[in-house]
């Protein structure tokens, strides 16, 4: 796989694929813009080579109508402002307007066209909605890790039209973390994985016990496979069909001895509410009516000597429901100790990523994932489409 810096840049035109699906407040002004941050060095880099940037995102889930509410336009405003330099919008991503709009740069000049999405052809990876954008271009720079989990028309189809292209510095350094942090770490390595569903992260844990060393499992994804112990977990969320193939998972855990934390107490509620009266119980003594909202202080301090002796540690999924700031400390207790580790550190983007923030600890993580969807892909062990797409294209 190219980089940018293999790409013979100079007067080019280059068009970038970015992750400018940001969040909105309901005045339309974005509430995070730390995705458009993340592209700045690339964007700088570009302008350094006297490039004719062409940008393009997708916004929101349109499914291929015009939404003006998630329109790219401002998008287009923070990014000039941040980067103290002119963005043009334009209000289409294919059509006459864009390719006037194209025609008239000059090196130097930025342009972010509209969300990629007001298209259906963009989500069919429609090879026909592809060529008009390699028609703009001469050559393309892929910088949206977050996206490249996807087989769609601006991730995959444009690599295999546009011959000249490469990874741009967000998509190789992701692809590079996760690499070091599961495929080649330093030892002893181990992977915090929480949240909801064990659906969800079903494969992930299947690829994970072949590498780690520790396996640490939190928030409701573990009442299954507490349930699959025996221990009743009451009224809390559990994947019933799935219970079997917990065990199964903490069984081939256990011939791989792979050392696999689970709860042994958790803080629980009577209702899903911010303001419910809490209790700290043993696993075992879980009241029928109550749920399990977050893991208890004895997890909590397991969890945390777990992650403070290891040399790497990969976290996704949140230890409780965190949202609530009643049922927040055993997240927050987690993210601390990772934080204070002196192992290196990476963190699963997505609600992972929020939990960090809400903890406080985000400066301290050594790397903070852009792409929930896209680093939970790389987890499973499966190859990103949108980097295949870069790889065949270099072998031709």
């Amino acid at each position: 796989m190219k980089s940018v810096k293999d790409l013979d840049l100079e007067g080019k035109r280059v068009l970038v694929r970015v992750d400018y699906n940001l969040p909105l407040d309901e005045h339309q002004v974005i509430t995070d813009d730390n995705r458009i941050k993340a592209t700045l060095p690339l964007i700088r880099y570009l302008l350094e080579h006297d490039t004719r940037i062409i940008l393009i995102s997708h916004m929101g889930r349109p499914r291929g109508k015009r939404v003006p509410e998630l329109s790219l336009a401002p998008a287009a405003r923070r990014l000039e402002a941040l980067l103290s330099h002119p963005v043009t919008f334009v209000n289409d991503c294919i059509g006459p307007e864009v390719h006037a709009a194209v025609e008239k740069m000059v090196p130097g000049d930025i342009v972010l066209l509209e969300n990629l999405r007001f298209h259906g052809e963009e989500q069919a990876n429609d090879p026909e909605f592809a060529k008009q954008f390699a028609a703009l271009c001469d050559c393309f720079v892929n910088e949206a890790f977050s996206v490249s989990h996807r087989t769609q028309a601006s991730v995959v189809g444009i690599s295999r039209v546009v011959k000249m292209s490469g990874a741009g510095f967000l998509l190789e350094k992701e692809i590079a973390c996760y690499r070091n942090s599961v495929e080649a770490p330093k030892r002893p390595l181990t992977a915090v994985v929480g949240g909801a569903k064990v659906s969800s992260k079903l494969s992930a844990l299947n690829n994970l016990i072949n590498h780690v060393d520790t396996l640490i499992i939190g928030g409701a994804m573990a009442n299954t496979f507490l349930k699959s112990r025996g221990i009743d977990v009451g009224a809390s969320m559990v994947e019933d069909e799935l219970v079997a193939t917990a065990g199964e998972i903490l069984k081939k855990a256990a011939e791989k001895k792979v050392n696999c934390l689970l709860p042994v107490d958790v803080v629980i509620a009577e209702t899903f509410d911010k303001n419910a009266e809490k209790k700290i119980v043993s696993v075992e003594n879980i009241p029928r009516q109550w749920m399990v909202m977050d893991i208890g202080p004895e997890t909590t301090a397991a969890f945390s000597r777990a992650v403070e002796t290891s040399a790497t540690i990969v976290w996704n999924g949140p230890m409780g429901v965190f949202e609530m700031e009643r049922f927040r400390s055993g997240t927050c207790g987690v993210a601390q100790a990772i934080a204070a580790s002196r192992g290196f550190c990476v963190v699963g983007g997505g609600d992972t990523g929020l939990a960090v923030n809400v903890c406080r600890v985000t400066e301290k993580m050594d790397y903070i994932s852009t792409g929930g969807g896209a680093f939970l892909y790389l987890m499973e062990g499966r190859t990103l489409p949108g980097v295949t797409a870069l790889e065949k294209l270099d072998k031709i």
